[in-house]
């Protein structure tokens, strides 16, 4: 026999190891369940066959005819657990339903809570809570990431992990901190395993951005990463050519200035971008500075 054998898992360690590497980094119970039990203690509540009696007639074998049986109805489904309808929205309609929905919010509540009950994206059901925001919604600033990770999803904040360690950092540079700066991200949801977010999830999740940002109505839109600038600016060009760069973008009630730099995670994974950004935040304090003086 030939091929690769996985050794066995020897430790606790290797056990976590594999389990982070399919993506398992979530623990959806308070405390293990021992499956192996269960499965036993179920073989032991299934009730024995009844014993044959002596001289009775051996059980009919395949292809001999059997006794004329009335068919039964099919058992209503209990009461206690009802079966959750998990039929996905087509995807046109979902995105049509998304921006009707981001329409009618006349107030960052309003869409907070047009969130908490919008069904149209699949991530809201493997996410733990919503990620909305963070941070001062009458900011003259507002930071917007691509998708929470895993202590987003936990806290239903947006950067408390160790990107957000370091958002704080760039925002005391310049001067800011969550009193006076508005954080939130393009996609509300983690998605599993953060994993990147599909197209068409963020096409649902989009008009409620865009309308986040319309109600926020902040003077400057900082999109970090490069999907942040894609989905809002609508640029082509990475990240690298965009970024220090001003944007014009439309909040649909006016046009403020927005500027793309690197997202948190990509600093922490390459250190030497930490200098661009230092640009980028001068750019953008500058930008702040102007707006005040006007």
């Amino acid at each position: 026999m030939t091929g690769t054998v996985t050794p066995p898992l020897t430790n606790l360690a290797d056990i976590l190891a594999f389990h982070l590497d399919a993506g398992v980094d979530v623990a959806l119970e308070d405390a293990p369940v021992d499956r192996f039990a269960l499965a036993a203690s179920a073989r032991e509540a299934r009730p024995a066959a009844a014993p044959v009696p002596a001289g009775a007639p051996p059980p009919r074998r395949s292809g001999t005819q059997a006794a004329p049986h009335t068919p039964r109805a099919p058992a209503a489904p209990s009461a206690a657990m009802p079966i959750p309808n998990l039929a996905a929205q087509p995807p046109d309609e979902a995105v049509m339903a998304a921006r009707e929905a981001a329409r009618s919010a006349a107030s960052l509540d309003e869409l907070r809570n047009i969130l908490e009950r919008f069904e149209g994206c699949p991530l809201k059901r493997t996410a733990t809570r919503l990620v909305f925001a963070d941070g001062n919604p009458a900011a003259k600033v507002m930071f917007v990431g691509e998708a929470p990770g895993r202590d987003e999803d936990a806290q239903g904040l947006p950067f408390v992990g160790r990107s957000g360690k370091l958002l704080d950092l760039m925002l005391g540079a310049i001067g800011l901190d969550r009193a006076s700066a508005y954080i939130a991200n393009v996609i509300p949801w983690r998605p599993p395993g953060n994993r990147t977010p599909t197209p068409q999830e963020t096409a649902i999740c989009l008009p409620f951005i865009r309308r986040q940002i319309e109600l926020a109505n902040p003077d400057i839109l900082v999109c970090l990463g490069n999907p942040s600038a894609q989905t809002l600016l609508g640029v082509t060009e990475g990240i690298t050519k965009t970024r220090g760069r001003f944007f014009a973008y439309d909040t649909g009630a006016r046009t403020i200035k927005a500027i793309p730099t690197f997202h948190p995670a990509y600093l922490l994974r390459t250190p030497l971008g930490k200098r661009m950004v230092w640009r980028d935040l001068l750019e953008i304090e500058e930008a702040l500075k102007e707006g005040a003086g006007q």
